[in-house]
């Protein structure tokens, strides 16, 4: 069973059918969301459903969208356990913080996520080439699906980016070209070979299925925590998939009767040298500004310009949450501390988790008695030379 329906612009919601190959909305050039037949969804799947199968994403797989299961590629990817951080919770005093481990997912990263849901769905449209502009383990990611499905796949990549991210795009049979610059360079070199080569791009929230694996994390969290959703969720963000996701997964499990209207307090963690949605934010603007001269050592959070960027916005004020900038200092800090309680190697991007929620606990913005969730979106393993 598959309840995929439609395809809605998360801007000026005209809707898209479903089996053809889409980017942008081609009306207004904003992110197409996937939507599903909750109603008959509801009818037909339960929790109780659940609790037999694979220990991966694909378990809720009625509302992905790939239609036909043999379509379907995977390496294990999601499902990654929730810690109740008791060693640092202790060290902070504060007894209810845990930590959603997304550096065990295949590749060492969230980004498996959407890569396995976006190039399912690709291969089961017949895409042959896959592109991609990334940072880094983004296109690990689409790197190992593209090879399980034998596709070709491109990668671009800013040329300073640490150097274990380039050799496992090349041992995943990527073809990667290095660019002198950011993300959105990358970006743009991206395009113009897409447009040349008919690739197809999979760019983050450039096509609609990758935000459809993130969402999962949200689904995730909820059966784990017994169908009850945390009073707080810090999330470090750049493309922001992943934030726009869960939030989206909230609203359909509620739809389907799973959890109540109860949602978390979102927080967007970004570095103080790339903040664009911080910023915007702070200044209540509808859209964020290109940030200049970003630079960061969490490569992930190195995203000067994002496309979501009005999806990221809406969450944030939906659900009373913020938004905040961390030092790469405090970052390195704060990832070391996890370290050293837990036994998590966690990437600078989940250090910066931490670093935002003692600053918001410090501001009061975080009761003593909240239940507060953390995501470590990767580990730490590809940043080593950081720890030199």
């Amino acid at each position: 069973m598959n309840f995929f329906s439609h395809l809605e612009c998360g801007y000026c919601k005209k809707n898209y059918e479903t089996d053809k190959l889409w980017n942008l909305c081609p009306e207004c050039n904003k992110p197409l969301l996937a939507r599903y037949d909750l109603f008959s969804a509801k009818k037909k799947i339960s929790i109780e459903d659940l609790k037999n199968r694979e220990q991966n994403l694909w378990r809720y797989r009625e509302v992905l969208p790939v239609k036909d299961e043999k379509y379907i590629l995977s390496l294990g990817e999601g499902f990654s356990p929730l810690f109740k951080a008791t060693r640092l919770g202790k060290e902070l005093d504060f007894l209810n913080l845990y930590i959603k481990d997304e550096g065990l997912n295949p590749t060492t990263s969230f980004k498996a996520r959407g890569l396995s849901v976006a190039v399912s769905r690709a291969y089961e449209l017949g895409v042959k080439e896959v592109s991609i502009p990334s940072a880094g383990n983004a296109a690990g990611a689409m790197s190992a699906y593209a090879a399980l499905a034998g596709m070709k796949s491109y990668v671009f990549m800013p040329n300073d980016v640490p150097r274990p991210f380039i050799s496992e795009c090349k041992a995943l049979g990527a073809e990667v070209t290095l660019i002198d610059g950011l993300i959105t360079d990358c970006g743009k070199a991206a395009a113009e070979a897409v447009k040349k080569y008919g690739r197809f791009d999979i760019s983050t929230l450039k096509e609609p299925y990758r935000i459809e694996g993130k969402k999962t994390m949200g689904y995730e969290l909820a059966e784990q925590l017994d169908w009850k959703l945390p009073d707080v969720i810090i999330y470090p963000t750049g493309g922001g998939t992943g934030l726009i996701g869960m939030w989206k997964a909230f609203d359909e499990m509620e739809q389907l009767g799973w959890i109540d209207s109860k949602r978390p307090r979102m927080v967007t963690v970004q570095s103080t040298g790339c903040a664009p949605i911080v910023k915007a934010f702070e200044e209540n603007t509808e859209f964020a500004e290109m940030w200049q001269n970003a630079s960061t050592i969490a490569d992930g959070l190195r995203v000067p310009a994002a496309v979501g960027d009005f999806l990221m916005l809406q969450t944030l004020r939906e659900s009373n949450g913020t938004a905040i900038g961390v030092s790469d200092e405090d970052m390195m800090v704060s990832a070391n501390m996890i370290g050293r309680t837990q036994g998590i190697f966690a990437s600078p991007e989940g250090g910066a988790t931490l670093a935002a929620f003692q600053k918001l606990r410090e501001q009061g913005w975080i009761a003593e008695n909240e239940q507060v969730v953390l995501f470590n979106t990767g580990s730490g393993h590809k940043y080593e030379h950081l720890w030199a």
